[in-house]
This record gives structure tokens, sequence and C-alpha cells, in this order.
């Protein structure tokens, strides 16, 4: 099972450990962080799942598709490292991923 640190909005950190198959967001849920929204459910169309991954991780991740882009669009805390959390695929091969719920908009 992949290790994944979340760090909250008060910058606590808790490593996790994720089930293969889920995405972050899910993950993020499941282990009781109630920041994280997620009111779509994971389908593309709030934002409100939107969070900080560590650079190191960000060639590891799928390519942001159109629909992630206008998202973020909207949020007046992008940055470089945002993505929508419900798009990340947790896999073997972002063990360790570090991740940081961004400021509620």
């Amino acid at each position: 099972m992949p290790k994944m640190t979340v760090v909250n909005r008060s910058g606590e950190e808790s490593t996790i450990e994720v089930e293969d198959g889920l995405t972050v967001m899910e993950a993020i849920r499941d282990n009781g962080f109630d920041e994280l929204l997620a009111l779509c459910g994971g389908c593309c169309s709030c934002a409100t799942c939107h969070v900080y991954v560590d650079p190191a991780f960000a060639e590891k991740l799928p390519a942001i598709s159109e629909d992630e882009d206008d998202l973020l669009e909207s949020s007046d805390h992008r940055t470089g490292q945002s993505r929508l959390s419900c798009q990340l695929p947790l896999t073997a091969d972002l063990d360790g991923l570090k991740i940081t719920i961004s400021p509620e908009d």
C-alpha cells in the first residue's frame, strides 16, 4: 500500500496508508480530513478538492486535463503545484506523495 503525507490547513502533517486504485481525494476523504469538501464526489466539476502537490512528484502525475485546468482557474489560491485531488489516481509510483490541502475559496 502506498503511503501519502497530507498537510492540513493548520500545517499539521499526517501520513496515511492508501489502497491502490483510490484517488488522492478518496484517500483524504476516507481518512477523516474534513477540510477537503469534494462536493462533486470526484466528477471534476467543482474544484473543492484543490490540493498542492509536492513538486518532486509532478512528473509522476497524469497531465492536467482541460477541464481540471479550467476549474483551477477559478481559484484565488492556484499555484504551479495546484491539482484537483479527484484527478490523481494513487499508484505504487506515488508512494511517499506529499500533498497540502489548499485554502478554501
